[in-house]
């Protein structure tokens, strides 16, 4: 008789099959009744509604949402596709959304569809999907399609989204119309559909964000076709612009508009600038001081489990991978050896620093070579391939239990350029230090390491406004993601500064008693 591993072995062997093509979500009756119950039971499957399964890991803890983020899309498609047919796509607003690269999972995603019952179905950790019933589809060239999900184009979305987009997703409004770099097709859908009210607040739209010719050219149409037209700017009164290219890439408009819209509130929130350190080789003494402080938090906060001890013996030199089996293998050893060989060129990079030489340039030519001292242990010990090192990701990431889903792996080759220009933009030192560790992590252009190197980037920015070197605390954790979580998924930057602000308060004290003694 079969044991109860054989069993489940059997039962896998049925999954993998279904996996072939790497998908993660399946209709319930592709598995008979025994091998789905036995794969739910074990934790290898898990109930998005009745008759829907996701792949899942059974070590995922309790609330862990990254498993579903991942899947979410596949499953709207999928389940969409199977219950409507070719007869439905996503709502104008969520199209925009998409197109202007907002990778935020919803929590809900409307379907449009001839279909529809104008139902919400509940899914997986409060997300739903609601079928929006319409009278007819579109016209076959206002829709796309865009990884398996049919979305209106820009022109229709935009038309059909209402006004309440530009004040509710300023953002991504923004991105959206710097991506147009010619009015005939809006200007057609205006036009035909008698849209003369919208097209002055489209006028008003690209006149605010620069883009006078495209405001000029809807305004004279409409007029010369017989429409009154009076321009006016649908964005709230005080809401911020940035300067974008239609030539551009979207994550790149996006990220120069996100800039600039949380620029004005870390500038009103930035602590004092104290200038170059007069002394510095004191300045640099502190950095060695805390480095086992450090190394311990960052390294905890991304989930090693590391003690003083051992961060102690790697920086003595007593590690020795060569002869101590324990040190060759351990992955906390491992990520210990590769923080302290990462830090010690970082604390290079801050001494070029407090000596005048740019901040942002720096941190452009050394980060590749941060990172790969941060894994060149792993590599060494044979537990992760030698092409880690190779440099940007080529494939997603996801983040654990956020919403934030960092850009297609494909916008990292823009998206990095982008911010190290911002970088080298910006004048204020507290601005780089916050916006530089964020968007490095909202981009997340590594397969690993993108929290440790975006750290490493803050304290070098910190440096060139002569702020001590800057701990972000373990116990902190919970404190420090949310307010990362907040900034990404929804726009709010301020508890991410003020938490960086307090913990430059507390270092700039830590230094200052260091010195006195």
């Amino acid at each position: 008789m079969p044991t109860a591993n054989e069993n489940l072995a059997v039962s896998l062997k049925y999954l993998q099959k279904l996996q072939k093509n790497e998908d993660r979500v399946f209709q319930s009756h592709k598995l008979t009744r025994v091998h789905r119950e036995r794969l739910v039971r074990q934790g290898f499957l898990k109930s998005i509604m009745d008759g829907w399964l996701v792949s899942w890991n059974p070590g995922t803890t309790p609330g862990d949402t990254t498993q579903w983020y991942v899947s979410f899309w596949e499953f709207c498609a999928k389940y969409s596709n199977k219950r409507f047919g070719s007869k439905w796509h996503l709502s104008p607003v969520q199209s925009l959304l998409l197109h202007a690269e907002n990778t935020i999972i919803p929590q809900q995603v409307i379907i449009y569809t001839t279909k529809g019952s104008n139902n919400k179905i509940p899914l997986l950790f409060g997300t739903s999907l609601y079928d929006l019933k319409q009278k007819a589809m579109p016209f076959e060239e206002d829709l796309i399609v865009r990884a398996g999900l049919p979305m209106f184009t820009i022109p229709a979305a935009l038309i059909k989204a209402g006004l309440g987009f530009f004040t509710n997703h300023p953002v991504e409004a923004q991105v959206v119309l710097a991506s147009i770099h010619d009015a005939s097709d809006l200007l057609r859908k205006l036009i035909d559909g008698g849209h003369s009210t919208i097209a002055g607040h489209f006028a008003g739209a690209f006149r605010s964000i620069g883009k006078a010719d495209i405001a000029d050219e809807i305004l004279t149409t409409m007029k010369r076709v017989g429409y009154d037209v009076r321009e006016r700017d649908p964005f709230a009164p005080q809401q911020i612009f940035s300067t974008t290219n239609s030539t551009d890439a979207p994550i790149v408009n996006r990220l120069r508009t996100l800039w600039e819209t949380f620029r004005t509130p870390l500038i009103e929130m930035s602590p004092g600038t104290p200038g170059q350190p007069l002394d510095k080789a004191a300045y640099l003494s502190f950095i060695d001081d805390i480095y086992v402080k450090d190394a311990y938090h960052s390294l905890s906060i991304e989930g090693y489990r590391v003690t003083d001890v051992l961060i102690e013996r790697v920086r003595s030199g007593v590690w020795d991978p060569e002869n101590s089996h324990e040190d060759s293998n351990s992955r906390d050893a491992l990520a210990a050896r590769g923080y302290w060989q990462a830090f010690q060129l970082v604390k290079q990079t801050v001494a070029k620093v407090i000596n005048g030489e740019s901040s942002a340039e720096l941190v452009r030519l050394n980060h590749r070579d941060w990172y790969r001292e941060l894994f060149q242990p792993c590599v060494d010990a044979g537990l992760v391939q030698a092409s880690i090192l190779a440099g940007y990701r080529n494939q997603p990431v996801y983040l654990r239990g956020s919403r934030h889903i960092p850009p297609r792996w494909q916008s990292v080759q823009d998206a990095i350029p982008t911010l190290f220009n911002l970088l080298a933009e910006e004048q204020e030192p507290f601005v780089r230090a916050v916006l530089g560790h964020w968007l490095f992590g909202y981009i997340h252009p590594y397969p690993d390491g993108n929290g440790r190197i975006a750290r490493f980037m803050m304290n070098v920015m910190l440096a060139s406004g002569g702020y001590p070197w800057t701990i972000m605390l373990a116990e902190d954790r919970s404190i420090y993601l949310a307010a990362l979580e907040a900034a990404s998924v929804e726009n709010d930057i301020k508890p991410f500064a003020r938490y960086i602000a307090d913990r430059v308060q507390h270092s700039t004290e830590e230094a200052a008693a260091k010195t006195a003694i």
